[in-house]
């Protein structure tokens, strides 16, 4: 398989067209689960994918270091290519390699404000213009509606679309009237796309519940899962 057809065959084309790029209104995307379900594997398929389509993807980690992240995108590139017999992966790996950038944050010493100061120094000095933000092992039990709002309003002035990742809790039963499980239930409407990954005791698998998405999805009936197994996301 060549690179192009790998960017249109991708499961994530469920999620946004192919063609979608820098020209495209900026969009703030959710990820929640239970701890240890897979979000860090979506968010970095989402940044290969944006990375394989011409993008330049900021990807910052909370609580984990440089090096563990840098595995991740390393092991999972190397499924895709082997998934789907990739020709020249190593060069198509060693292509995209400089558009992804890693920025790492201590639990306790991440804010919005120091993000958006991070980010405009990269900018301003002409180091690295993310088109893609992902912000993995987010914090916002605290006061979700003004810390989203914040996020919103960084992906509004800086021209980005972002995936977040946020912990939920099964003993926390707070919920929206739409669904949208605490600590985000009264933040949704901050979002245009929200995926909820829910484990599938019939399948073994775990489905992408797609509990919002932006009008450009072209959702029609298909169905995303994480094979539990390999982290690969799949159509089901």
């Amino acid at each position: 398989m060549l690179k192009e057809d790998l960017i249109l065959k991708n499961p994530l084309r469920v999620l946004s067209p192919a063609d979608q790029g820098k020209a495209v209104a900026p969009q703030m995307g959710l990820v929640m689960a239970r701890a240890g379900l897979g979000k860090t594997a979506i968010l970095v398929q989402i940044a290969l994918d944006s990375m394989l389509r011409g993008n330049k993807v900021l990807h910052v980690s909370i609580g984990q270091t440089l090096e563990k992240t840098k595995i991740w995108y390393d092991d999972i590139f190397q499924d895709i290519a082997k998934g789907s017999n990739l020709e020249n992966a190593t060069d198509v790996q060693d292509e995209i390699a400089p558009q992804r950038m890693i920025m790492t944050f201590n639990e306790d010493t991440f804010s919005v404000a120091k993000l958006r100061e991070r980010l405009n120094d990269l900018i301003e000095q002409d180091i690295f213009k993310p088109d893609c933000l992902l912000v993995d092992g987010f914090d916002c039990s605290s006061s979700p509606e003004e810390i989203l709002t914040d996020m919103r309003a960084l992906v509004k002035e800086l021209g980005l679309n972002m995936w977040i990742s946020v912990v939920t809790h099964r003993e926390d039963g707070r919920m929206s009237d739409d669904g949208v499980p605490a600590p985000c239930h009264t933040a949704s409407k901050l979002f245009d796309t929200i995926i909820l990954l829910q484990p599938q005791k019939d399948t073994k698998s775990i489905a992408l519940n797609i509990m919002k998405a932006d009008a450009g999805a072209g959702l029609s009936g298909k169905s995303l899962n994480l094979d539990p197994a390999t982290l690969m996301i799949i159509e089901g």
